[in-house]
């Protein structure tokens, strides 16, 4: 897995509405891009409204938001107009990105082993730098770590 003070991988991935985000897209301001397991899904689902509810606060530190699964461009669409979303969630079908920083796993469930996205949120700075890591990610916690790391 990528760790702080490495640079986030050269990425194109489409968002929700087909428009092409990647690492050039990012620069010059800071992002939180997270990784997610699924649409749709209770703790998915948790994570993504907290930072609907936050995006006010992280878009006045001029931080973007991004999240990133291996669901469609639909499903992405539905999850986001469901919930009201309002930032980019950008389609990793081939978990290309995924693998790229290393969040592509093999995961246990219910005793099935099977490959997915561990849920992890990378901070990046204006360069594309990662400035932090959060790996194993408690949603509850998470939105509190992120003002944490932003703010110091």
């Amino acid at each position: 897995m990528l760790q702080k003070g490495m640079p986030f991988p050269e990425f194109t991935l489409k968002n929700q509405d087909g428009e092409d985000v990647s690492n050039e897209t990012l620069k010059g301001k800071k992002a939180i891009v997270y990784f997610y397991p699924r649409d749709n899904t209770p703790t998915c689902t948790t994570e993504a409204c907290d930072f609907r509810d936050n995006l006010a606060y992280f878009n006045d530190l001029n931080v973007e938001v991004y999240g990133v699964s291996g669901d469609s461009q639909r499903k992405h669409q539905n999850f986001i107009n469901k919930h009201e979303l309002n930032f980019d969630l950008l389609v990793d079908e081939e978990y290309q990105l995924s693998e790229a920083v290393g969040v592509y796993q093999l995961k246990k469930s219910f005793g099935k082993e099977s490959m997915g996205i561990v849920r992890t949120t990378f901070v990046l700075d204006e360069a594309g730098t990662i400035i932090e890591v959060i790996e194993k990610v408690k949603v509850k916690e998470q939105i509190a770590q992120l003002k944490d790391i932003l703010e110091g």
